[in-house]
């Protein structure tokens, strides 16, 4: 039987409560520091750091790029494949399916991308590792890529800036993923042969084989704030040395306070920093580049060059 409750009060409460298939699910983003609610388009203007408390979430390397290289001047590296699982590791899953279900929820291969471009018409190489793909560890993928985008440096004579994020070694990889420690040091040595700036930027967290290796071995070394720094884990170093930390310990503003990295920049000052830093670096190479090649400069004489007679007569002994 029809009535205006059927007809009209009912589908009202429905629509007030039924989802609408038109609005995005993300419409808000909690912050992981502070637990407030932030709209997703403050979350995007504010570039993904909470208006309420300052916290700097984590972003992935599309990100990076979209807002340090200019517009429409860079692109991605193809980088090297790799064997997909060179141990058969197994724990309580297969590592080959660890993996996929990775590749899957990132639509990444593996933990780092790079690009190349330009950062205020000046060329440089970006490496970013992504913690979201099994919390950004480092193995043969990761060291083949790191070495890939290093030598596209040298060739292009261009800055290399490396954005770390990891969790340390991959365990599923076992020695291999050790290995890359030494493989990736090399790496950061064939740039510095050649005079080119090497720039870290540590985001968080920043831990393990990665801390040990290419982390700590920039010619400059920028944090964002609030970032998490260290090798091992506070709890580790607590019952090894049986002593407490002091507060903030392996946080990015401690390490600036004693010396371990430049300075901490929020992500809002990132480029602009970015930008001075490989004008100061860069500025000479680009300069000496641009200067016409010098004539050789031949030496004014008096008269005519004295002949060999005349030189051995005035090594003669006056008497």
């Amino acid at each position: 039987m029809s009535n205006w409750l059927t007809d009209y009060v009912r589908p009202k409460i429905r629509a007030l409560v039924s989802r609408n298939p038109d609005l995005p699910d993300d419409l808000w983003r909690q912050c992981t520091s502070c637990e407030r609610m932030i709209f997703h388009r403050d979350f995007e203007q504010a570039q993904r750091v909470c208006p309420h408390c300052g916290h700097h979430m984590r972003v992935d390397p599309s990100f990076r790029f979209e807002t340090l290289f200019d517009a429409d001047s860079w692109q991605r590296i193809e980088l090297p494949k790799v064997a997909a699982d060179p141990l058969k590791f197994r724990d309580q899953k297969k590592y080959a399916d660890r993996l996929k279900e990775a590749q899957t929820k990132t639509t990444r291969q593996d933990a780092l991308e790079a690009a190349h471009g330009k950062i205020d018409g000046m060329p440089a190489v970006i490496a970013v590792m992504n913690f979201a793909f099994m919390g950004g560890s480092m193995g043969t993928a990761v060291g083949e890529a790191f070495l890939a985008a290093a030598k596209l440096a040298v060739l292009q004579e261009a800055a290399f800036i490396v954005f770390t994020s990891s969790g340390g070694a991959r365990m599923q990889e076992g020695a291999l993923s050790l290995m890359q420690m030494a493989r990736t040091t090399v790496a950061v040595e064939m740039v510095k042969d050649k005079r080119l700036p090497y720039i870290v930027v540590l985001t968080d967290p920043t831990t393990g084989g990665v801390t040990a290796s290419f982390a700590m071995l920039g010619d400059v070394q920028i944090a964002e704030p609030g970032a998490m720094i260290g090798f091992a884990g506070a709890r580790v170093i607590e019952q090894t040395i049986r002593e407490k930390l002091p507060e903030g310990f392996q946080r990015a503003e401690y390490l600036r306070d004693h010396g371990i990295v430049d300075m901490v920049v929020h992500r809002f000052d990132l480029r602009p920093t970015l930008v001075r830093i490989l004008d100061l670096l860069l500025r000479k190479r680009r300069e000496l580049k641009a200067e016409p090649a010098a004539e050789p400069v031949v030496p004014a004489t008096v008269g005519e060059a004295p002949t060999l007679e005349l030189v051995k007569a005035s090594e003669q002994p006056v008497e």
